[in-house]
């Protein structure tokens, strides 16, 4: 179908979903296996290379794993600055705890948001030491005005996160923004963050509207789908094209996936590890204040 016009609706409880112009795939990523922390094994589904096409988004890692030896360490003690991590857990249970007080357990289905601002040093441990640990762990920058802002933080468990009961047996999470009309766990009105997770039977399409200018991508972690003509593979991070209004998901087995979108910042990006800001300076204020012990 590509990027023809299409007039298509979704009924979902009290809401119609209509999609005029379904996006195109520009671009399958198969990502980077890596390891992280103290040797936690992970896919990096899209880091530095992509940041300014996939804007406000920096960084998406899958882990996933049977072997505890994959996961076991975790995430010891480490730094962060200048944007939002969102972890969504998918199996296995992981202890967080930071600089600011905030300690607690996310477990499966749960999502961990944090916002880093001028800083705060963390830790991730998996509270298991047996069985499946997985889940997404994505990176959403923060505008330049909100940088050195206070950190934040909350976990919710499976049963706080939004749940979405549609037509045709699917279900969704709404982890940010809206969908059919109901409120995620969070908002964000700079970069107005929508991250869903869609669980869809085989055979049956799904629609969701995705506003013009925003940046989106989607990652089948099970099953694989079928976007104009195109199929997405279980593992997989398909950059949809900004040719529509909307996106178009088929699922060619019983699938779930990881759909998201955001607008883009459209500002300056300096990295340097854990550290996200805006010019090279601030990026070297960052080191001066961790090294002084300023973000405990």
């Amino acid at each position: 179908m590509g990027a023809q016009a299409v007039s298509a609706r979704r009924l979902t409880m009290n809401a119609t979903v209509i999609v005029r112009q379904t996006r195109s795939i520009e671009r399958i990523v198969s990502g980077r296996p890596t390891s992280d922390g103290a040797g936690v094994k992970l896919l990096r589904l899209f880091a530095g290379d992509l940041q300014k096409r996939l804007d406000p988004f920096l960084m998406l890692d899958l882990f996933g794993s049977e072997n505890p030896d994959d996961y076991i360490a975790g995430f010891p003690d480490h730094p962060h600055r200048g944007f939002e991590t969102i972890t969504y857990m998918l199996a296995g249970r992981m202890r967080h705890h930071d600089s600011a007080g905030h300690e607690g357990i996310l477990e499966r289905g749960g999502v961990q948001w944090m916002i880093a601002g001028r800083g705060v040093i963390h830790s991730e441990i998996p509270q298991q030491v047996a069985g499946r640990m997985a889940g997404f762990q994505l990176w959403l920058n923060l505008p330049a005005a909100d940088k050195m802002r206070e950190p934040w933080y909350r976990d919710f468990q499976a049963a706080d996160v939004p749940h979405v009961g549609c037509a045709d047996d699917v279900g969704i999470t709404v982890i940010g923004g809206r969908c059919c009309g109901v409120q995620g766990a969070v908002e964000r009105p700079v970069t107005e963050p929508l991250i869903l997770d869609l669980h869809l039977p085989q055979g049956v399409t799904f629609l969701q509207e995705v506003p013009a200018g925003h940046h989106a991508f989607l990652v089948p972690h099970q099953g694989r789908v079928e976007i104009a003509g195109q199929q997405v593979p279980e593992g997989q991070l398909a950059i949809l094209g900004n040719d529509g209004d909307g996106v178009q998901i088929t699922a060619q087995s019983e699938s779930s996936v990881l759909l998201v979108a955001g607008k883009p910042l459209g500002e300056p990006i300096a990295q340097y590890g854990p550290f996200v800001m805006n010019n090279a300076e601030q990026l070297e204020q960052a080191l001066q204040d961790y090294r002084a012990g300023r973000l405990a």
